[in-house]
């Protein structure tokens, strides 16, 4: 048995596919390429694949992380050929490689994920960096999220603007259990709306 982990892209075709559905096409993903994952134990066994975290509807993503163990010892190169050979649209894989079997479940390792914004091009982007300025001031950002309060503040670690064409804002957000920031909350706060812009998600940090 091995734990690998696949670093990939998620693009427009898959754009409105949510973590669970991710989860299933993987899953046939690896049948297509006759490739055997492991299984938990127990009355109702699961693959062995964890998802680093949740994208949510909407975005895409340059940068995501899913582990999974297979019984087998099919070198690298050989479970990447026949995993190419098997995606369907909207996936492409950036990186395999080999973890190890004692390390932490990948999804608490995330720590923080990092976001593009671009702007549509009708977007007044007037008086933006003052309006990042005024957010950075504010002692707190109290936000209601499912009927509970929440201070968006620290969960912003970072974020810039540039004025380029197109527009964009770069957002580093905190990403662990409780402590999750969403980038359409950031922009709510500054006064856009969400629904004129699109995200890309270009990385998440890990902890080790």
């Amino acid at each position: 048995m091995q734990r690998l982990r696949i670093t990939y892209s998620k693009g427009n075709e898959l754009m409105f596919t949510g973590n669970l559905d991710m989860q299933k096409v993987w899953e046939r993903t690896f049948r297509r390429a006759d490739l055997e994952l492991a299984y938990s134990q127990g009355f109702h066994p699961q693959p062995r694949m964890h998802q680093a975290c949740p994208l949510p509807l909407g975005f895409t993503s340059e940068n995501e992380l899913v582990d999974f163990w297979l019984n087998s010892d099919e070198s690298i190169t050989e479970v990447l050929r026949k995993l190419k050979s098997a995606l369907q649209p909207g996936i492409t894989i950036l990186d395999l490689r080999p973890v190890s079997m004692e390390r932490k479940a990948l999804q608490t390792l995330v720590t923080a994920a990092k976001y593009r914004v671009f702007f549509d091009e009708e977007v007044d982007l007037d008086g933006i960096e003052a309006l990042l300025t005024n957010l950075k001031n504010k002692k707190n950002c109290i936000r209601t999220r499912r009927g509970k309060e929440y201070d968006l503040l620290p969960l912003i670690q970072d974020i810039v603007f540039v004025n380029e064409k197109p527009a964009y804002l770069d957002v580093t957000l905190s990403a662990v259990a409780g402590a999750t920031g969403r980038p359409e909350e950031v922009l709510d706060e500054l006064g856009f709306d969400f629904t004129e812009t699109s995200i890309i998600r270009t990385g998440l940090i890990l902890s080790e």
